[in-house]
């Protein structure tokens, strides 16, 4: 039987392609749309169409009530995003992962030429919502078509990827604002909002022929499609290894029964709510360390906290996601050797102490050294994030939810992290206008005194577990303060197996030795 290929590709070459061709695109556009408004408020034609919020130029009264329309408009689009993902609860499972997908991009197309060819506040307004309800989708499904085709091994990284890739979209964003930023036209924001549009082209024109998750394939009964492409992402000709994985992925989903949505709010043995608990917990989490104080604002802080020019500000801005894009890849390296805990330990202690500095030296305006310090921790603060939180909290909500109710796992968690990336937005101009300085010590206090003894206490490892593992650590656990320790307890049985087939190649290899041996003896006598 010929053995299935997409693109003329298999196994490690096809996972590569899946990768670049369409994961890269998508979550380059993830950090694109992120910081592309804040990069865009202190242009003096965005300020003279859209003179509603500008900040810049305004005080008083005028400037407090237009820095609560401007983080209106600028979280409109991560609302956009909440119910984006939420629609996966319905449409997830019935279009399947590749659909979706390119559903999500398409919405993100019309989004993008709505914003780029606005000349009103409303029309900004419906454009940023309508990109957001595309990417909400595709943010939601595109962790899980990725974990569900990788391997145990290697699915960490390969997922954690992704911070690397919107790390590359954050910053490469925030400069061609700055380039754009010396045309005195509407240019200069036009264009940027434009070319949102690209990375959606993108992954609408290659990922239509890739597999389909053969964990969807398997839930809708489509067991030899689900072979095939088993076979093309594992390069696999053996096809009771096929069979051996099918019949892995069909137990956890009879454990787990047919999966509705109303099912995640109760425990049972699956432990379902307590599951969904842990992934909207962690993508809570990425929201709440203040990354998006950063990301949303960065050049207002350099420009309003720091003193600094808006040229000077806009290319800080950009050189601290480009940091974030360099620290990227230890989070890449490390996840599958150091584990998923480690990793958002140690970011959300790094964070919260950058956030305590950054706000004893933001609260000295006149004392130049103050204010570098508290430049150089906006850098520190940047390289901490990615580490343990940017892309992996997709990853971990993808991985602790079973196959059956997936997708209205994943879609709640990653609905909560856009529900609190628009809050963020909302509020963060109303908080600087405010409380000042004041601001970044609740980022502090959050990361060292909610997020790090969470994690510490309720999160257990997933690394290097088959995703049908890790529903076992769950099964094993009668309540939430033994989940990590039966996750370090629990054996790895993918270990075991390779254990076993080593042991019975040596067992052949030794046999084969032997007859040999007997072979010589007997020509001897």
């Amino acid at each position: 039987m010929a053995r299935a290929t997409f693109y003329g590709l298999r196994g490690k070459s096809l996972n590569t392609f899946i990768v670049w061709a369409v994961i890269c695109p998508a979550y380059i556009l993830f950090g694109w749309n992120n910081a592309l408004a804040g990069g865009l408020l202190d242009l003096e034609s965005w300020i003279r169409t859209f003179p509603r919020i500008d900040t810049l130029t305004t005080t008083g009264e005028q400037n407090a009530d237009n820095s609560r329309v401007q983080g209106t408009v600028v979280s409109m689009y991560t609302l956009g995003c909440f119910f984006g993902s939420l629609s996966c609860i319905w449409i997830g499972d019935r279009l399947g992962r590749i659909r979706t997908i390119m559903l999500g991009a398409v919405l993100n197309v019309i989004g993008s030429i709505l914003q780029a060819s606005s000349f009103s506040l409303p029309q900004l307004i419906v454009g940023r919502i309508v990109s957001g309800l595309g990417f909400g989708a595709l943010s939601a499904t595109a962790p899980n078509w990725q974990s569900e085709c990788s391997k145990p091994e290697h699915r960490g990284s390969a997922v954690i990827l992704e911070s690397v890739f919107i790390s590359f979209g954050l910053a490469l964003v925030e400069w061609v604002t700055y380039g754009a930023s010396y045309a005195s036209s509407s240019l200069s924001w036009r264009l940027p909002m434009a070319l949102s549009a690209v990375w959606s082209l993108i992954v609408l024109s290659v990922i239509s022929p890739l597999p389909e998750s053969p964990r969807w394939l398997v839930k809708k009964g489509r067991l030899d499609e689900a072979k095939e492409v088993l076979s093309a992402l594992y390069d696999t000709t053996d096809e009771n290894d096929e069979t051996r994985a099918i019949q892995d992925i069909q137990l956890s989903l009879a454990a787990t029964g047919e999966g509705h949505f109303f099912d995640i709010f109760t425990n049972g043995k699956q432990r379902l709510f307590h599951r969904t608990c842990l992934a909207a917990a962690g993508q809570l989490f990425q929201q709440t360390c203040g990354i998006d104080t950063i990301a949303f604002y960065v050049s207002t802080i350099f420009q309003q906290d720091l003193g600094l020019s808006g040229v000077q500000s806009r290319i800080l801005g950009a050189a601290v996601f480009t940091w974030q894009m360099i620290a990227s890849p230890i989070g890449v390296l490390t996840v599958d050797r150091i584990g998923r805990r480690k990793l958002m330990l140690t970011s959300c202690l790094g964070m919260g102490i950058s956030m305590a500095i950054l706000a004893g030296t933001v609260s000295q305006p006149d004392n130049r050294a103050a204010i570098i310090v508290a430049g150089a921790f906006i850098f520190i603060f940047s390289g901490f994030f990615p580490i343990g939180f940017l892309g992996l909290t997709f990853l971990y909500a993808s991985e602790i939810a079973p196959l059956s109710v997936r997708v209205p796992i994943t879609s709640i968690s990653t609905g909560v992290a856009w529900l609190f990336n628009f809050v963020v937005a909302e509020v963060t101009p109303v908080g600087f206008s405010t409380i000042s300085w004041r601001y970044y010590v609740v980022w502090a206090v959050l990361n060292l005194f909610m997020i790090f003894p969470s994690v510490y206490f309720f999160f257990p490892e997933t690394s290097g577990r088959s995703l049908e593992e890790v529903d076992e650590i769950f099964e094993s656990t009668t309540g939430i303060f033994d989940t990590v320790n039966v996750g370090n307890n629990l054996p790895r049985k993918h270990i075991v197996k390779q254990g076993i087939a080593l042991v019975e190649k040596d067992q052949e290899l030794q046999a084969k030795q032997d007859g040999t041996k007997q072979a010589t003896v007997e020509l001897e006598n």
